[in-house]
Protein backbone atom coordinates (compact mmCIF):
# COMPACT_ATOMS: atom_id res chain seq x y z
CA UNK A 1 0.00 0.00 0.00
CA UNK A 2 1.17 3.28 -0.93
CA UNK A 3 -0.45 6.89 0.51
CA UNK A 4 -0.99 9.59 -2.01
CA UNK A 5 -0.52 12.95 -0.71
CA UNK A 6 -1.98 15.41 -3.52
CA UNK A 7 -2.75 19.06 -3.41
CA UNK A 8 -5.87 19.81 -6.67
CA UNK A 9 -5.70 23.12 -8.26
CA UNK A 10 -8.04 24.07 -11.23
CA UNK A 11 -5.99 25.84 -13.93
CA UNK A 12 -5.86 29.45 -15.37
CA UNK A 13 -5.03 29.99 -19.17
CA UNK A 14 -2.86 26.95 -21.19
CA UNK A 15 0.69 28.21 -20.38
CA UNK A 16 1.19 24.98 -19.15
CA UNK A 17 0.90 23.21 -22.50
CA UNK A 18 4.21 25.30 -23.51
CA UNK A 19 6.14 23.57 -20.58
CA UNK A 20 4.81 19.96 -20.61
CA UNK A 21 7.45 17.24 -20.86
CA UNK A 22 5.05 14.94 -21.74
CA UNK A 23 1.66 14.72 -22.94
CA UNK A 24 -0.93 11.55 -23.22
CA UNK A 25 -4.00 10.46 -23.91
CA UNK A 26 -6.35 8.66 -20.85
CA UNK A 27 -9.98 6.96 -20.86
CA UNK A 28 -11.27 6.18 -17.06
CA UNK A 29 -14.39 4.99 -15.85
CA UNK A 30 -15.33 3.89 -11.77
CA UNK A 31 -16.62 0.11 -11.30
CA UNK A 32 -17.10 1.56 -7.14
CA UNK A 33 -18.19 5.26 -6.69
CA UNK A 34 -17.97 4.49 -3.40
CA UNK A 35 -15.93 7.08 -1.12
CA UNK A 36 -14.46 4.65 1.60
CA UNK A 37 -13.11 2.18 -1.64
CA UNK A 38 -12.94 3.91 -4.81
CA UNK A 39 -12.47 1.35 -8.15
CA UNK A 40 -11.31 2.78 -11.02
CA UNK A 41 -9.68 1.16 -14.39
CA UNK A 42 -7.99 3.40 -16.80
CA UNK A 43 -6.06 3.45 -19.87
CA UNK A 44 -3.59 5.39 -21.05
CA UNK A 45 -2.12 4.65 -24.46
CA UNK A 46 -1.31 0.52 -24.84
CA UNK A 47 -1.19 0.02 -20.96
CA UNK A 48 -4.41 -0.36 -18.25
CA UNK A 49 -4.47 -0.09 -14.64
CA UNK A 50 -7.05 -0.91 -11.71
CA UNK A 51 -6.66 1.38 -9.47
CA UNK A 52 -8.17 1.01 -5.21
CA UNK A 53 -8.16 4.47 -3.38
CA UNK A 54 -9.46 5.02 0.24
CA UNK A 55 -11.39 7.66 1.38
CA UNK A 56 -9.58 11.28 1.78
CA UNK A 57 -8.42 12.27 4.74
CA UNK A 58 -7.32 16.27 3.63
CA UNK A 59 -5.33 15.40 0.89
CA UNK A 60 -3.71 11.57 1.77
CA UNK A 61 -5.51 8.73 1.00
CA UNK A 62 -4.40 5.18 0.61
CA UNK A 63 -3.71 4.29 -2.99
CA UNK A 64 -3.14 0.52 -4.51
CA UNK A 65 -2.54 0.36 -7.92
CA UNK A 66 -2.26 -2.47 -10.35
CA UNK A 67 -1.04 -3.22 -14.33
CA UNK A 68 -4.16 -5.60 -16.32
CA UNK A 69 -4.59 -6.15 -19.88
CA UNK A 70 -5.98 -3.66 -21.73
CA UNK A 71 -8.27 -5.80 -23.56
CA UNK A 72 -9.90 -6.44 -20.34
CA UNK A 73 -9.77 -3.58 -19.15
CA UNK A 74 -11.73 -2.28 -22.17
CA UNK A 75 -14.12 -4.65 -21.37
CA UNK A 76 -14.45 -3.88 -17.59
CA UNK A 77 -15.00 -0.55 -18.39
CA UNK A 78 -17.66 -1.68 -20.86
CA UNK A 79 -19.72 -4.34 -19.10
CA UNK A 80 -18.93 -3.25 -15.31
CA UNK A 81 -18.68 0.07 -15.22
CA UNK A 82 -20.94 2.32 -12.85
CA UNK A 83 -20.62 5.42 -14.24
CA UNK A 84 -20.04 7.61 -17.10
CA UNK A 85 -16.12 7.32 -18.80
CA UNK A 86 -14.10 10.23 -18.28
CA UNK A 87 -11.30 11.08 -21.39
CA UNK A 88 -8.76 14.01 -20.42
CA UNK A 89 -5.37 14.73 -22.29
CA UNK A 90 -3.26 15.05 -19.41
CA UNK A 91 0.07 17.22 -19.43
CA UNK A 92 2.87 16.20 -17.41
CA UNK A 93 5.16 20.14 -16.34
CA UNK A 94 7.94 19.66 -14.01
CA UNK A 95 8.13 21.70 -10.80
CA UNK A 96 10.99 21.69 -8.67
CA UNK A 97 12.30 19.36 -6.26
CA UNK A 98 11.85 16.63 -8.45
CA UNK A 99 8.05 16.54 -8.36
CA UNK A 100 5.50 16.80 -11.21
CA UNK A 101 2.33 18.85 -12.02
CA UNK A 102 -0.22 16.75 -13.66
CA UNK A 103 -3.21 18.81 -15.31
CA UNK A 104 -5.80 17.58 -17.32
CA UNK A 105 -7.84 18.86 -19.56
CA UNK A 106 -11.27 16.84 -19.77
CA UNK A 107 -13.36 16.29 -23.01
CA UNK A 108 -16.55 15.51 -23.69
CA UNK A 109 -19.30 17.09 -21.39
CA UNK A 110 -16.60 18.05 -19.01
CA UNK A 111 -14.83 20.47 -21.92
CA UNK A 112 -13.37 23.69 -20.33
CA UNK A 113 -12.42 21.74 -17.11
CA UNK A 114 -8.78 21.89 -16.34
CA UNK A 115 -7.48 20.51 -13.19
CA UNK A 116 -3.56 20.62 -11.59
CA UNK A 117 -2.70 17.78 -8.95
CA UNK A 118 0.99 17.50 -7.59
CA UNK A 119 1.95 14.58 -5.42
CA UNK A 120 3.74 15.67 -2.04
CA UNK A 121 6.31 13.90 -0.42
CA UNK A 122 4.73 15.09 3.15
CA UNK A 123 1.69 17.32 3.61
CA UNK A 124 2.54 20.09 4.77
CA UNK A 125 5.43 20.05 1.77
CA UNK A 126 5.38 23.52 0.72
CA UNK A 127 5.67 23.91 -3.47
CA UNK A 128 6.18 27.03 -5.37
CA UNK A 129 2.62 27.74 -7.43
CA UNK A 130 3.26 28.41 -11.42
CA UNK A 131 1.14 30.80 -13.33
CA UNK A 132 -1.39 28.40 -14.52
CA UNK A 133 -2.19 27.54 -10.87
CA UNK A 134 -6.20 29.34 -9.85
CA UNK A 135 -8.11 28.11 -7.06
CA UNK A 136 -6.73 24.87 -4.35
CA UNK A 137 -9.76 22.65 -4.76
CA UNK A 138 -7.83 19.96 -2.39
CA UNK A 139 -10.07 18.20 -0.49
CA UNK A 140 -13.23 19.67 -2.24
CA UNK A 141 -15.13 16.26 -3.20
CA UNK A 142 -16.93 18.45 -6.72
CA UNK A 143 -13.69 18.19 -8.04
CA UNK A 144 -12.80 14.23 -7.28
CA UNK A 145 -12.62 12.29 -11.07
CA UNK A 146 -14.91 10.21 -9.24
CA UNK A 147 -17.46 12.67 -8.41
CA UNK A 148 -16.90 14.09 -12.25
CA UNK A 149 -17.71 10.97 -13.64
CA UNK A 150 -21.29 10.42 -11.66
CA UNK A 151 -22.16 13.73 -13.01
Amino acid sequence: MSKEIERKYLVRGSSYRHQAIQKKDMMQGYLSLDPDATVRIRIVGDKAFITVKSRNIGAVRNEWEYPVPVEEAKEMLRSCCKSRLIEKTRYIVEAPHNLKWEIDEFHGSLDGLVIAEIELPDEDFEVALPDFIGEDVTGNPRYYNSSLASL
